[in-house]
């Protein structure tokens, strides 16, 4: 555009210094043709050829100013065509704008009675819903009477030893038997006994499933140690596991552990890949450089299992580890292995930090995450501890689950994974040399991935307890 307007005045200007200089050889031919065919003076002449040329200098500035005015004034009936042309289209266009106002009110007000219609439909299910969950509650208060059988969806039940059989529902339950009692011993016989346990290997591995939630399908197990003394008298770890550390006997307890566990793995994996087991550890055995270093070899041999081989530590461990400790627990973690953290007493938790040691696990009692009281003083909400957790890649398992209505608390808080007698309870493992096929029905593919194998398990001792339908209606009713 500025090269066009150069070039046009460049020849403007050359058309007038062309148009000059024929005005002047016309005036210069005029004064000589006057001076040598006329006769007239050169001064005359000279008179003659200046006049002349005046004449033609006036001629062309007034024809330029004239040709100027006739360009103005069409450039100005242009620009009046042009804004004329504009008016009509912002006409046009506020035209539109009202056509489209118009569409935007006429859908808002269909929309709103939409809404209206929608919300009196929702508010006549809702009272169908409440209808529906009064009847269902009154049918399985009734239902509640009788013993409820419990199933346990555990893929490989034909490892464990059968539960005692359950009452059918038609008839009463026994009363439970009375619990055997407890023999009083001292420190130094309850260490003999420990000692004679270990030596006698009469430690033995429990297995308590740990089930995902809400389709409760078993995913991996908790190894529970019991010990048996000389009369057979079963000691839970709560009984012996103080008594043991303190005389010293923690370590070779845990290297026994172990081993069973990893006998337990390699047993449970032949029928199914997708199963894990959790193996406790004390932090006595962390901080032995003797019994750690026995440990340490023993896992670096079965490093194969390490994905599904799980390390479960005490919260108290974690918080007081030592150098000592944090090296062993970095040589644990080098060689693939995972931790759990369990016996978890606040919610004053650091995930970056555990996630960076290892920890890819941890089990909170489902009375801590679900006790509003006790949550108010926590650094985060129970109900967003699942997510907190998951961004670093841990698992948030909720234990000691007893009853449906806590299930369906722990599902609004997003918990995945649950583990408490509700599901089942810890089970003896069967002898290592018995016959599967002989004792319980074989497992087929199916059962395998996660549908229950075992007959209907319940403790005898356990009280009735509501299902998930009931729970639900009740937290559909309100409280009562």
């Amino acid at each position: 555009m500025f090269g066009e307007r150069a070039r046009a005045r460049d020849m403007i200007r050359i058309s007038t210094i062309f148009i000059a200089i024929c005005m002047v050889l016309v005036a210069a031919s005029l004064g000589f043709v006057l001076y040598s065919v006329a006769g007239i003076s050169g001064s005359e002449s000279a008179i003659v050829a200046l006049t002349a040329l005046t004449c033609l200098i006036l001629y062309n500035a007034v024809s330029m100013r004239l040709r100027d005015r006739s360009d103005v004034g069409g450039q100005i009936a242009d620009l009046s065509r042009g804004t004329a042309d504009l008016a009509r289209q912002v006409a046009e266009f506020g035209r539109r704008l009202a056509a489209v106002e118009g569409r935007v009110a006429s859908a808002n007000s269909t929309g709103a009675d939409r809404m209206q219609g929608m919300a009196g439909e929702i508010n006549e299910l809702g009272g169908l819903v409440r209808q529906l969950a009064a009847s269902v509650a009154h049918h399985e208060d009734l239902l509640a009477a009788t013993p409820a059988v419990q199933p346990v969806a555990a893929p490989l039940d034909d490892l464990l030893q059968p539960a005692a059989p359950a009452p059918t529902v038609m008839f009463a339950p026994a009363p439970p038997p009375a619990p055997a009692p407890a023999i009083s011993r001292s420190q130094s016989q309850l260490v003999g006994a420990i000692k004679q346990a270990i030596d006698a290997n009469r430690l033995d591995i429990y297995l308590q499933p740990m089930v995902t939630l809400p389709q409760r399908k078993v995913r991996y197990y908790e190894a529970v140690t019991r010990l048996r003394d000389e009369r057979d008298q079963v000691l839970a770890a709560d009984d012996f596991i103080e008594a043991a550390e303190a005389a010293g006997l923690i370590g070779r307890i845990d290297h026994m552990v172990m081993l069973r566990c990893v006998q337990v793995l390699r047993r449970l994996m032949i029928r199914s890949k997708d199963v894990g087991v959790f193996c406790n550890v004390s932090a006595s055995t962390l901080a032995s450089p003797t019994h750690f270093t026995q440990c340490l070899d023993f896992l670096e041999a079965n490093r194969a299992l390490a994905p599904s081989f799980v390390l479960e530590f005490k919260q108290a461990t974690f918080r007081h580890l030592g150098p000592v400790e944090s090296e062993n627990l970095a040589a644990l973690a080098q060689r693939g292995f995972r931790f759990s953290i369990d016996h978890v007493s606040d919610l004053r938790l650091e995930p970056r930090e555990l996630a960076d040691r290892g920890v890819r696990f941890i089990k909170v009692p489902a009375a801590l995450l679900l006790d509003a009281n006790r949550s108010a003083t926590s650094d985060i909400h129970p109900s967003d501890l699942s997510d907190l957790l998951g961004r670093f890649g841990i698992d948030l398992i909720a234990e000691r689950i007893e009853g449906e209505r806590s299930v369906v608390d722990l599902l609004d808080y997003d918990v995945r994974f649950g583990q408490g007698f509700l599901f089942a309870p810890p089970r003896p493992l069967r002898p290592e040399g018995a016959s599967a096929t002989a004792e319980a029905p074989q497992a087929n593919p199916q059962d395998l991935n996660g549908a229950s194998t075992s007959a209907p398990v319940s403790s005898p001792a356990a009280p009735p307890r509501a299902t998930g339908s009931a729970a639900l209606a009740r937290r559909a009713l309100g409280p009562n």
